[in-house]
């Protein structure tokens, strides 16, 4: 009888993935408050986000699809995704930074009207993670000055709404 590696084991049989636990109504309406507040305060609306994949497995992209489902709501917290590196004040970066994204990146952060941050997002966009050291890859945004973190592979949603909310109530600085 053949044995199969774990990985592969895990597609013939059963998935392995978790339900989601349960979310405090009294905790999400605390979050929702408090990142619109910060919001208001530093921008005087809600806060619009770019994503730009870098390279990469996707996986980061899809825990920032997954801030758009019915569990997470990305939404309901004042926080959107925008088209336009124009209409943005967050470029999140996900991938390990190719060589030949650098000049799309630059000119997506070039794009952005102030005040903006970058926020790297996984191991990839931060140091290369499993990508680190190859040819074609920069190693993340190592050499950028990133605004926030989020360390994971991928790093899960929660995380991801929890370091925007660091971010906007760091930068609370009353808006003009």
């Amino acid at each position: 009888m053949r044995t199969w590696p774990p990985a592969l084991a895990n597609l013939r049989g059963r998935g392995v993935t978790r339900p989601a636990g349960p979310v405090s109504a009294q905790t999400t309406a605390e979050l929702a408050a408090r990142l619109d507040a910060a919001a208001q305060t530093r921008l005087g609306r809600s806060l619009a986000l770019r994503h730009v994949d870098a390279g990469g497995c996707n996986g980061c992209n899809l825990e920032l699809r997954a801030l758009g489902n019915i569990v997470y709501d990305l939404e309901r917290f004042g926080l959107r995704f925008v088209a336009s590196p124009r209409h943005a004040d967050v470029l999140l970066l996900t991938g390990p930074l190719t060589r030949t994204m650098r000049e799309a990146l630059a000119a997506t952060w070039e794009a952005m009207a102030e005040p903006k941050w970058l926020v790297a997002v996984g191991d990839c966009a931060i140091d290369g993670g499993v990508f680190k050291g190859s040819y074609a890859c920069l190693d993340g945004a190592s050499g950028l000055a990133a605004d926030l973190v989020v360390r994971g592979c991928p790093p899960a949603p929660a995380p991801i709404l929890d370091g925007l909310r660091s971010l906007l109530e760091a930068n609370a600085a009353p808006h003009p």
